[in-house]
């Protein structure tokens, strides 16, 4: 933007050698005074400038433009109005301000290595009649010096809530800070503080952990106009939970137990701190006198009836303990069936801790169980139904046998008053010409 405030004539000039060294001052003053004289009238003229922005230690370029130049004289002023450049001549002792063009139409400069003390208004002014002037503003930018990242507690517990805190510090403008866990982003707090045009933000976070959470990264990662890419910092998580319990039949590899047979159990035990101490229990009952316990194994040689129970491996650390279980069935040595797997990890604190997964494991158990009871009712169910059927055709038979015989016997009329066989037979209805095709013989 352009105003009329500058003075002409002689004031622009001793402006001008103010600032020049001393040896130049009066070629200067001259030089000044003759083209102040010598100027047209620039009613038309124009002059204008941009804004800068730049990233602190880098290079700023100021260019004083003029539309239809009558080659008046145009200078360059910083904030303090000391003159930079008068045409392509250079007064201040400033060695970063060096001529990048000089025309009728353009003054351009350059300054390099900019720091937060050159920002400001840096002015054109044009020499015409009335004089003019404009202004350019150099904003500089300076990216967070010192990115910091501070977790609470360098090892956490399962379920506990945990501070960790960001720091960016003497940024200019203030840095905006954003929270990742892994890939998901998390909301944090910020707090902005200003010194000397200058800004430090503390960003906090407050964090359930979990043991999935454990060795995942949490990432401070911050946004400014002056960095490009991402620039983070990170801490790994490292949390401690309670030992996970898991059952595995290492032997028989059928899965099917029948009695005279070896089982063989391995219990799993994963947790943080690892657990130390993992053992073998029979529930409400003891365990049998053949069986094996070597560490996280139990050994059962010789199944029989008696064996059957639930065995519980049993694992803790200082965080914790936990449990799975094992029914154990053992069937007969003809049996075919495939039994039914069964097996419950849980966290005794409560019933609220068992995890999603181990309930599916004791379901699977149980419904196993319940196919396993609905096969043997539906197979009693169809033998008595067979036995019943069979008694009822014995009855049958008998009872039409019996009746068949009495048919026979009273089929000729009269048998019953004869006093033998052949009266029988002759008394009967037909006489003695149908007595051969009545007789009939018992035997």
């Amino acid at each position: 933007m352009a105003s009329p405030v500058l003075p002409s004539g002689s004031l622009c000039a001793a402006a001008a050698a103010a600032v020049a060294p001393s040896g130049l001052r009066l070629r200067l003053l001259l030089l000044l005074l003759s083209v102040a004289a010598l100027a047209p009238t620039g009613d038309g003229q124009n002059l204008f400038t941009k804004d800068v922005t730049v990233i602190e230690g880098e290079v700023a370029t100021i260019s004083c433009q003029v539309n239809k130049s009558d080659d008046s004289v145009i200078q360059l002023l910083n904030p303090n109005r000391q003159t930079i450049y008068f045409r392509d001549f250079r007064p201040l002792k400033d060695s970063r301000f060096q001529l990048l063009n000089f025309s009728s139409s353009e003054l351009k400069v350059s300054l390099t290595n900019v720091s937060i003390s050159d920002e400001g208004r840096y002015f054109c002014q044009l020499y015409t009649d009335p004089p003019q002037e404009s202004y350019t503003t150099i904003t500089v930018l300076v990216p967070p010096r010192n990115l910091m990242i501070d977790i609470q507690k360098d090892t956490a517990v399962e379920g506990e809530e945990i501070e960790v805190n960001c720091t960016a510090m003497a940024s200019k403008p203030a840095t905006t800070i954003r929270w990742f866990k892994g890939n998901k982003e998390l909301k944090g707090k910020s707090e902005v503080e200003e010194w000397s045009d200058m800004y430090t933000v503390t960003s906090q976070l407050m964090l359930k952990v979990h043991k999935e959470d454990d060795g995942v990264p949490v990432i401070c990662q911050v946004e400014h106009p002056a960095v490009t890419g991402n620039l983070q910092t990170q801490r790994y998580l490292e949390v401690q939970y309670k030992p996970q319990v898991h059952i595995q039949m290492t032997y028989p590899l059928q899965g099917l137990t029948r009695e005279g047979d070896a089982l063989e159990l391995t219990c799993e035990a994963i947790g943080k701190p690892q657990p130390v101490m993992v053992t073998w229990v029979r529930v409400d009952d003891e365990m049998p006198q053949h069986a094996v316990l070597s560490g996280p194994n139990l050994f059962i040689n010789n199944l029989n009836k008696t064996d059957n129970g639930t065995y519980r491996c049993e694992a803790s650390n200082i965080v914790g303990k936990a449990h799975s279980d094992y029914m154990l069935y053992v069937y007969d040595t003809t049996a075919t069936t495939e039994p039914a797997v069964h097996g419950l990890t849980q966290l005794p604190n409560s019933a609220e801790e068992l995890d999603s997964e181990d309930l599916s494991d004791s379901r699977a158990g149980e419904e196993g169980s319940i196919r396993a009871v609905d096969h043997a009712v539906i197979g009693g169910v169809v033998a008595v139904v067979v036995f019943a059927m069979l008694c009822l055709l014995i009855i049958l038979g008998r009872y039409f046998a019996r009746h068949k015989g009495t048919y026979f016997t009273h089929e000729a009329k009269g048998a019953d008053d004869a006093a033998d066989a052949d009266t029988a037979i002759i008394n009967a209805e037909g006489g003695q010409n149908n007595s051969e095709e009545k007789k009939e013989y018992f035997i």
